[in-house]
């Protein structure tokens, strides 16, 4: 690293994520920039109809009141600059809260807005046959049930925000990486067109954009950080205007920053690794090195960028009926096979009060234990468990029909088989189900607008290219006789996040060594086995040879995804433990190095 250097610390991975982060930040002082994630497609479509309710609303209300709040003072003392996307439906009046704020306070902090984003008014315009979902080709959802439409802004107009002056930057949907992208490009006045820099800080974007992920959260390894989970550090970016990067976190700080935790994020929710698209650039990560410099420090190299697409992506939810689930214990021998039992009844129950309504079945219907051992598969299934979980789920377009499982399974409490026990307190309701759709708009059709010091200004984009195939590498065949077999967790780190109805699982070797029959053993076929409980579409391979890390991509794998689906893990979180207890095959050198 060369040059300027600037370090930005990455607070918020989700709306409702710990309010830790910015105290710690502020007390261990020398950032130059915080940046906050709070935006997911459900969440957007909450806050949604939090706006529709209340004109004031919209965003995330905790941002202002327990995050920025009791900070301000600090903030504006350090001279720190903060971006977040807490705007989400309403980044005008998140803006107007926090001013309020700052006048009660008598400071001296300057706010910026990014609007353009929300596209609502458009809907009728997308109903149109041309704007088919970019996944599975399904027109678009009917307008009335449309809760929100957004647009993936870019980081171009936060660096404008930054530039001129802003201490503050409030924005609705952008990227998840924007907000540490346009800090750099502010701060080292990169042009639109710095492909490789752009790539660079987008991945720093993307690594610290979890927060703790990237420094002992959820990682393979946990028990190396377990006793310093409730202090654990959250991320910083350390940037150099030459494009060079490190991640670390603040001294004193638990968890650890290690190529290993850095990498699981690396690879967390992405897909084809060599065409990452963003607004502000295409980013290739197959062949980014990480290298541990010093303890609880990593440098990261490699990153190539190419042009902007010429389209943004859009995302739109919607209302699809209703769901309603609840969960119940089952203690004793046959476990399993009494909770299977008491689901089926009270499944019947309800059925047959809707018949004599003349109402419509169910949409869907689940019926999924935890404790059983079926989360790896029918052929896993421990019938003499002897305590699961059994959760129950369906789908209605009615919410009152909806209902009718709760009422039902609960009102078999006193004739179900033996050993039934639950969490007292407030009984489970229905909810709306959202779904999403997704689309891709010509860019010029979209204008992001930043609002500052009383002004209104159009924010100029890249005008960007189509997107194009990419070459899609693989490990050479590897060498030797696989004649032992070991769990894949001995050889590597993985984890897995979701996108739509998809999830990715990316998986690390712990020695480059493995990678080759890494690969090797996890085919199409055998990924595909795995997990054909729960896959209805196809599987994908990606080799990053960087690090020989892969990632696999899941089509239609969570039951819709998000608050769509009835799921136990709607969002692919746990995929990665159950492919990393699937048996390697390796050769026997191989095998006795890990002891």
């Amino acid at each position: 690293m060369t040059g300027k250097t600037i370090r930005i610390g990455g607070a918020s991975g989700f709306w409702g994520e710990s309010d830790m982060a910015l105290p710690q930040f502020l007390a261990a002082g020398g950032l130059d920039y915080i940046v906050f994630d709070y935006l997911a497609e459900v969440t957007l479509s909450i806050m949604a109809r939090a706006r529709a309710s209340d004109p004031q609303k919209g965003y995330a209300t905790d941002f202002v009141s327990a995050v920025m709040k009791p900070n301000l003072a600090e903030i504006a003392r350090q001279g720190v600059k903060i971006v977040a996307n807490a705007g989400g439906m309403n980044p005008l009046a998140c803006a107007a809260a926090i001013e309020a704020l700052i006048s009660e306070a008598g400071l001296d902090l300057k706010v910026a807005v990014i609007t353009g984003d929300d596209l609502i008014d458009r809907a009728d315009e997308f109903s149109g046959a041309e704007h088919g979902d970019m996944f599975s080709g399904e027109a678009f959802p009917d307008v009335e049930k449309v809760a929100s439409i957004n647009a993936y802004l870019g980081a171009a107009p936060v660096a404008e925000a930054l530039r001129q002056g802003a201490d503050i930057v409030i924005t609705g949907r952008g990227v998840d990486s924007a907000v540490t992208l346009g800090a750099c490009m502010h701060a080292f006045d990169w042009a639109l067109d710095d492909w490789d820099k752009l790539a660079t800080a987008s991945l720093a974007g993307h690594i610290i954009e979890c927060g703790p992920q990237a420094t002992g959260g959820n990682f393979t390894d946990w028990e190396d950080v377990a006793d310093t989970l409730d202090v654990i550090g959250y991320p910083i970016a350390e940037i150099a205007s030459d494009g060079g990067c490190t991640i670390t976190k603040p001294d004193g700080t638990g968890g650890q920053v290690t190529t290993a935790t850095v990498g699981e994020q690396m690879l967390y929710e992405i897909g084809d690794p060599k065409s990452y698209i963003l607004p502000d650039v295409v980013c290739d990560f197959s062949g980014v090195k990480l290298t541990q410099i010093a303890s609880d420090k990593v440098a990261i190299a490699g990153a190539v960028g190419r042009s902007a697409p010429d389209t943004l992506k859009v995302s739109v939810t919607y209302a699809d009926g209703w769901r309603a689930g609840t969960s119940f214990f089952f203690i004793g021998q046959d476990a399993p096979k009494k909770a299977q039992t008491f689901a089926e009844m009270s499944l019947k129950r309800a059925r047959r009060k809707l018949k004599r309504m003349n109402a419509p079945d169910f949409t869907v219907t689940l019926i999924e234990m935890v404790g059983d051992g079926s989360a790896f598969g029918d052929d896993q299934r421990d019938s003499a468990a002897r305590d699961v979980t059994v959760k129950l789920a369906v789908k209605h377009e009615d919410p009152r029909a909806a209902g009718l499982i709760l009422k039902e399974a609960t009102g078999l409490a006193l004739a179900s088989p033996p050993g039934l026990t639950l969490f007292g307190g407030n009984r489970a309701k229905p909810s709306p189900v959202v779904r999403l759709f997704s689309l891709l708009l010509p860019r010029e059709q979209v204008t992001p607008m930043l609002h500052y010091q009383g002004s209104e200004t159009e924010v100029p984009m890249n005008p960007g290219q189509p997107v194009g195939p990419s070459d899609q590498p693989a490990p050479s065949v590897p060498e030797g006789d696989a004649d032992s077999r070991v769990p894949l967790r001995t050889l590597a780190w993985a984890r897995s996040g979701d996108k739509g109805d998809k999830a990715n699982i990316g998986v690390l070797p712990r020695d480059p060594a493995f990678a080759p029959w890494i690969w090797a053993a996890l085919d199409e076929d055998t990924i595909r086995q795995r997990f054909e409980h729960f896959l209805n579409g196809d599987v994908e391979r990606f080799y990053l040879p960087g690090t020989g890390a892969m990632n696999i991509l899941l089509h239609e794998v969570l039951g819709g995804g998000g608050m769509a689906s009835l799921r136990n893990d709607p969002q692919g979180k746990a995929y990665a433990q159950i492919l990393l207890e699937t048996p390697i095959a390796i050769p026997t050198n191989l095998a006795r190095s890990l002891t």
